[in-house]
């Protein structure tokens, strides 16, 4: 199993610190992936137990897996940021009172920059065959933020992918090598717009293809 070294999750959360997040998950899966997945962040879900890609959306991850015959063990699991970022909301409860609870939310550029040193070590170490991104977050991440799933969903791009060459600069710079990556929708994405599942289970099709 490949895990980031513990300097740099140290690293990270110094980098985060202040921001409203919590929580770290490590990337999680094999040296040699047959795929490198990057998703968008931790849920609550994921932050507790300190596992990627579990619960409602990690139960449609793995029918997709399991579709080009791979499991959880076949790939590695990773994430643009690697703690959970959380809003203040209030919930109604069934007896009508109100609790102020913390909901998940996509993490803003700044965060993503602060744990950049994590997704890039990542992309360096593991030379992955074939980089599968889940939903937006992860494929700007990667090719910057004109890159769209809806535009580039199933498509196989060679190309750089972007990296943070300094520790202090903010902005991203390209890496010399170029990587195959594949974008498809976030798993989550099937339940609040059903209509996508057509497309997400055809990109996953297509990657079955390509591996």
């Amino acid at each position: 199993m490949f895990r980031i070294p513990d300097e740099i999750a140290r690293l990270a959360l110094k980098r985060s610190e202040g921001f409203p997040v919590e929580g770290f998950v490590h990337g999680e899966g094999p040296a040699a992936p047959a795929i490198l997945l990057i998703g968008e962040a931790p849920g609550e879900h994921e932050a507790i137990h300190g596992v990627p890609f579990i619960g409602r959306a990690g139960n449609e991850l793995m029918k997709s897996l399991d579709s080009v015959g791979l499991s959880r063990e076949d790939v590695y699991m990773t994430s643009s940021f690697r703690s959970r970022p959380y809003r203040w909301g209030t919930k109604k409860e069934r007896d009508g009172t109100l609790t102020e609870r913390k909901y998940n939310r996509p993490p803003t550029q700044k965060e993503q920059l602060a744990h950049a040193p994590v997704l890039d070590y990542e992309v360096a170490n593991l030379q992955p065959g074939l980089i599968v991104t889940l939903g937006n977050v992860g494929l700007q991440r990667l090719l910057g933020k004109q890159a769209k799933v809806t535009e580039l969903h199933g498509r196989l791009l060679k190309q750089p992918v972007q990296y943070l060459h300094s520790l202090d600069d903010q902005q991203y710079s390209w890496t010399e090598q170029s990587y195959t990556i594949l974008p498809t929708f976030h798993p989550a994405s099937v339940f609040y717009r059903p209509s996508l599942r057509p497309d997400l289970e055809e990109d996953w099709v297509k990657i079955g293809e390509y591996l």
